[in-house]
């Protein structure tokens, strides 16, 4: 399995981060939200909430993601170094947009986020 491949298995782990941040590093978590987490994770404010709006958005992406890497793998028009770079870049992509996300910094968050659809796009164009 090459790298590329891993690096999507770690985009749709990576999602869960977010979730596991939202829920674990603040109060207020226990039996009664977990019956209803969704629920819970509605009433959250601040970087909590911020955690939870970077896991929806790593939910969003991750399938164009995934699709990019699958299909530049079967166009086989670029060598698998360039492949592999290009995905590794985009999960750093995504581990720095949930620091920015985290840490409120709304202007870098959406360079960020713009880079790692850049690096989509890059792996359907190194590969026709």
């Amino acid at each position: 399995m090459t790298l590329a491949y891993w690096c999507v298995l770690i985009a749709i782990l990576l999602p869960y981060l977010g979730t596991t941040t939202a829920k674990f590093l603040g109060p207020g978590y226990g039996p009664s939200a977990n019956q209803d987490p969704r629920a819970f994770l509605n009433t959250l404010e601040g970087w909590r909430k911020r955690a939870n709006n970077a896991q929806l958005n790593g939910f969003e992406v991750s399938p164009a993601f995934a699709a990019a890497v699958i299909i530049a793998h079967q166009a086989g028009g670029a060598g698998q170094t360039l492949l592999d770079q290009l995905a590794v870049a985009f999960i750093v992509s995504r581990l720095l947009y949930f620091v920015c996300y985290l840490a409120g910094w709304g202007p870098l968050r959406s360079l960020v986020w713009f880079v790692g659809m850049g690096l989509i796009v890059a792996l359907f164009v190194v590969s026709a």
